[in-house]
């Protein structure tokens, strides 16, 4: 298997989508419902990913496709080569016309993504990584940087020198909506983490990255899928992160389990501030 060909590949179908995106006019691109009104799809993202699989499909036969759009119910991940697409991480930004969203790529194989790729078109930012191999950023000038982009990353002293990403997804009642808002609250209060702030991109693909490049320092989310989370994922680790899962004691997550804690690449305290996190938690943990 030749990565660095379906890196390539997977470079070309995320600018090709992110021409899509650009040229769309979500003004005029109605939305739907899919579970309340805070969980939306527009035509742009079903033509973006039936543009992906098209292009994937034509030119490796042989793999599987998992793509949020195109998802059944009961559909999982195997360990056969799967590409794993959100064609628009992002669409309530998009519906908006706020201009942070991307196409997310990857591929997994034996449940374990292998090539990721991340872009935000409107930024020209194409985050990528392969196993093993380490992530980068190329900028719209066309200059390319490791991740993270600062060489020798500060070590992490605890939480209340991160600044933490947290979104707020579609589920907004119940006990999980509580222990969202409740953990969040604890993060910024004085009594509490403390943090330096709070900050909600609305792609968790996205934060991923942000994370890697170590513009944010801790990524805490439960609730978004695999095809949210597989790219930035690998990308997040080959920058020298970690990734436990959001509810304590999960040291080792799986890209299904839809419980996700991603920490800034950092010579010493990672396992500190995850385990701080999980504490302001008081034993609860995320169930979907």
């Amino acid at each position: 298997m030749d990565l660095d060909d379906i890196c390539a590949t997977l470079v070309k179908v995320a600018r090709e989508a992110g021409e899509m995106i650009l040229l769309a006019d979500p003004s005029v691109d109605t939305s739907l419902t899919k579970k309340n009104t805070s969980d939306r799809v527009t035509a742009t993202d079903r033509a973006v990913e039936n543009m992906a699989r098209q292009r994937l499909m034509d030119q490796y036969p042989d793999f599987e496709f998992l793509g949020e759009e195109t998802f059944k119910v009961g559909q999982e991940l195997t360990d056969a080569p799967t590409f794993v697409v959100d064609p628009i991480d992002g669409t309530l930004n998009f519906i908006h016309g706020f201009p942070n969203t991307a196409i997310s790529l990857a591929l997994t194989v034996a449940k374990q993504p292998v090539v990721g790729i991340v872009y935000n078109p409107f930024r020209k930012d194409l985050f990528s990584a392969i196993y093993g191999r380490g992530a980068t950023l190329e900028r719209a000038n066309g200059t390319t940087a490791t991740l993270p982009l600062r060489r020798n990353p500060a070590p992490l002293s605890g939480l209340n020198d991160c600044l933490v990403a947290i979104e707020w997804g579609s589920e907004r009642k119940g006990p999980n909506w509580e222990l969202r808002t409740s953990v969040s609250k604890k993060l910024l209060s004085a009594d509490g983490a403390m943090v330096h702030s709070v900050r909600s991109s609305g792609s968790a693909a996205l934060d991923f990255c942000y994370v890697a490049a170590g513009w944010m320092d801790v990524f805490w989310e439960g609730g978004c899928w695999i095809w949210d989370v597989a790219a930035g994922w690998l990308i997040l680790e080959e920058a020298g992160g970690l990734v436990a899962g959001a509810n304590p004691g999960e040291w080792t997550p799986t890209l299904e389990g839809r419980s996700y804690l991603g920490v800034r690449g950092a010579a010493a305290g990672q396992r500190v501030v995850v385990e701080q996190l999980w504490g302001h938690m008081n034993g609860q943990k995320f169930r979907f």
